[in-house]
């Protein structure tokens, strides 16, 4: 072990080498210096456990190849494009909605060259970014004005801040929600300065419970809909008619924090108790704030809407600038909005409102396509399988939507090995295990996701 580490060559030694010499005209010195140190490290590792008995020729092929191979896989993005075979459509981990190929257009063009981000071309002075969605979102939930920043959370922090600092802000304890990374609404509640007033029980609050909390310092009557969990059984909660009733009695203002936030109704589909934005605005809602980038279906954004003169106090807010959206989210979130304009079919032309209403004729179709690629390269144990989908990212909580999974297993192969091995791949596929398979829900395929996991079978099947 002692001769082996000792015959190691210094990092310089190899660097001034004829085999590092032909990888310096792709690769930086600083490049080959890392590749170089990581590799060495490796085989001191290999030296030193009694795994390795010998050392590379390092002025070999094989020795320069090693090295390229660890440089390339240095230089791969980290951020991929991957396919979802979770059967769950909003993946937060994944990166949430699919974007419509107008959304991905419009990025592209925004980003191409300069915008009139914030410039009238009418007149050719300075203008407002938010002019370029304001009336669409205004059109789509008949909200009087609308304001859009970075996401949600930032939507609520902004609104609290700009009307609640310093004062009360009345909420239901059975709405006190927590979204992904442990972040709290009281916690927000506090971070915007306002005083959080909890009322009612866990399970039962009533409007009597907000009018009873009422007094001179109180500013917001926030209701946030549990958009990532349900209560059941023994529970009650105030009509929305009846807090915008009493707001206008005591001329403080209603607030709701819609989470999700859908633009159609789903009911069709067999998805229930996600409130339509426009009927929330329609309820007497002064102020809605809702994602961009679930069930609507665009980037990620955090869209405000609701009351022009409460909408207006938030654009000359200073934390505005601070969670201002960027022009290509802009780009996407205006083309994404279009398709909800007739004659569109937005669950035609929304992939997330897509994959909520496809068939399950037409899943069982797409399972057996998959199937039967998947047997033909050789796959043995491959079969179709009934399945449950779920919206997911926070969204309608317990309810499933009816699919159709391809579960395919290589001999030998453990499914956890099966699934890192895929995840591996130039174009990784994530799908989930259950019952000792590993599962490919095709509600979250699209027939171009097909051939990748194709490709990525024959890939780790040849490993």
């Amino acid at each position: 072990m002692t001769n082996l580490l000792r015959q190691l060559p210094q990092v310089d030694m190899l660097l001034s080498g004829a085999v590092m010499a032909g990888l310096a005209e792709t690769y930086s010195r600083s490049e080959l210096t890392e590749a170089l140190r990581a590799e060495l490290a490796a085989l001191r590792a290999g030296i030193q456990s009694g795994a390795l008995g010998a050392l590379p020729d390092f002025a070999g092929a094989p020795f320069a190849d090693r090295i390229s191979a660890r440089l390339e896989v240095r230089r791969r993005p980290n951020l991929v494009s991957l396919v979802n075979a979770t059967g769950i459509i909003v993946h937060t981990n994944l990166g949430r909605s699919r974007l419509a190929p107008e959304a991905l257009a419009a990025i592209e063009a925004a980003g191409r060259g300069h915008t009139n981000l914030e410039m009238d071309l009418a007149t050719g002075k300075r203008g407002s970014r938010h002019a370029h969605v304001e009336a669409l979102i205004c059109e789509l939930t008949g909200s009087e004005a609308a304001l859009v920043v970075n996401n949600c959370a930032a939507a609520v922090l902004l609104s609290l801040m700009a009307t609640a600092q310093g004062r009360k802000v009345i909420a239901s304890r059975g709405e006190l929600i927590e979204i992904g990374g442990s972040f709290r609404l009281p916690d927000i509640i506090a971070q915007s300065g306002a005083v959080l007033k909890e009322v009612g029980a866990t399970n039962k609050t009533r409007a009597a419970d907000y009018a009873a909390a009422v007094d001179d310092d109180t500013a917001v009557l926030l209701k946030s809909h549990t958009s990532n969990y349900q209560i059941v059984g023994f529970t009650a909660a105030p009509r929305r008619e009846d807090l915008a009733a009493l707001a206008r009695e005591t001329r403080t203002i209603f607030m709701e924090d819609l989470g999700s936030g859908v633009l159609v109704d789903l009911s069709p589909y067999g998805l229930k108790d996600e409130p339509v934005v426009s009927d929330v605005i329609r309820s007497g809602a002064d102020l809605v704030m809702f994602s961009g980038d679930k069930l609507l279906g665009g980037p990620q954004c955090g869209i405000i809407a609701g009351r022009s003169d409460i909408v207006r106090s938030l654009k000359s807010h200073p934390l505005c600038r601070a969670v201002r959206i960027d022009k290509l989210s802009l780009a996407a979130l205006e083309a994404t909005l279009r398709l909800y304009r007739a004659p569109n079919d937005p669950f035609r032309r929304i992939p997330v409102l897509r994959a909520i209403a496809q068939t399950t004729s037409d899943l069982q179709a797409r399972a057996g396509r998959l199937a039967a690629a998947l047997t033909a390269i050789g796959l043995e144990d491959v079969s179709v399988v009934p399945s449950t989908a779920y919206v997911g990212g926070g969204s309608l909580p317990q309810q499933t939507l009816g699919s159709f999974a391809v579960t395919a297993a290589l001999p030998g192969t453990a499914p956890d090995t099966l699934a890192a091995r895929l995840r591996g791949c130039s174009v990784p596929v994530i799908g989930r295990i259950r019952d000792e398979r590993f599962f490919m829900d095709v509600r979250t395929l699209t027939e171009e996701d097909l051939p990748h996991v194709e490709a990525a079978f024959r890939a780790v099947a040849a490993q």
